[in-house]
């Protein structure tokens, strides 16, 4: 004879980090009311910190917490490794274009000529993508003890390179420029201010949140 099976009761217990569940059937043949117990997975509970401490303890790193990254990263790098590959490929083919095209035995002048517009295109492209970028910071970390920063930008090399400086050696242009935020000592970095994960981390990163005084100096500043 088949077991029957026989709901006889569910309840269910819940603690902060785990869930119980009761359930009992009964065999007819036996005459035996049997219960199981069974554990669900644990429940964990979602913390709605919102402070900046909070929200970043995941990112700290031997340079600090990070508190920006550049959306354009990818595409920057993407770019410029486009551009080099196109001037190693034409300073390849170069040689090759003047022995098919016949330029290999005319004039001096018609050599120098070609070899002049080639080469503009195949160096100043990749020198002028990189005077436009270099300034672009992909990563930004805030140490909050020293109250120093390291901005990370691609080298020419497209390589990582680091910036490290003082919130008190940032500068604020007189004039708005296009591929400039603000001066970290003499160097040039643009960022995105909607990109930082708090609006105060680069509220502070410019001092805005300072004190202002009309005094000849922040005038000067200014």
């Amino acid at each position: 004879m088949l077991v029957r099976l026989v709901q006889c009761a569910y309840r269910s217990v819940s603690r902060p980090s785990m869930q119980f569940s009761f359930s009992c059937f009964t065999a007819p043949r036996h005459n035996v009311t049997l219960l199981t117990f069974r554990r669900s997975a644990p429940i964990l509970s979602k913390s709605n910190c919102k402070s900046s401490q909070c929200l970043s303890t995941t990112s700290r790193t031997e340079d600090g917490i990070l508190v920006y990254t550049g959306s354009l990263a990818t595409a920057v790098r993407g770019v410029k490794m486009f551009s080099y590959s196109t001037s190693g490929a034409s300073l390849i083919l170069m040689p090759q274009i003047l022995l098919k095209t016949g330029l290999g035995v005319s004039s001096i002048a018609v050599q120098i000529a070609f070899t002049g517009i080639v080469g503009f295109f195949t160096f100043l492209t990749p020198i002028l993508l990189h005077l436009i970028t270099k300034g672009y910071v992909i990563r930004l970390y805030h140490n909050p003890d020293r109250d120093t920063y390291t901005a990370i930008t691609y080298s020419v090399f497209l390589t990582e390179k680091r910036y490290a400086f003082h919130q008190s050696q940032v500068k604020i242009p007189a004039v708005t420029k296009m591929f400039t935020t603000f001066y970290a000592g003499h160097e040039g970095l643009l960022v995105n201010p909607d990109l930082f994960l708090i609006p105060h981390d680069y509220n502070h990163l410019m001092g805005y949140d300072k004190p202002f005084t009309f005094k000849k100096e922040n005038m000067d500043q200014g």
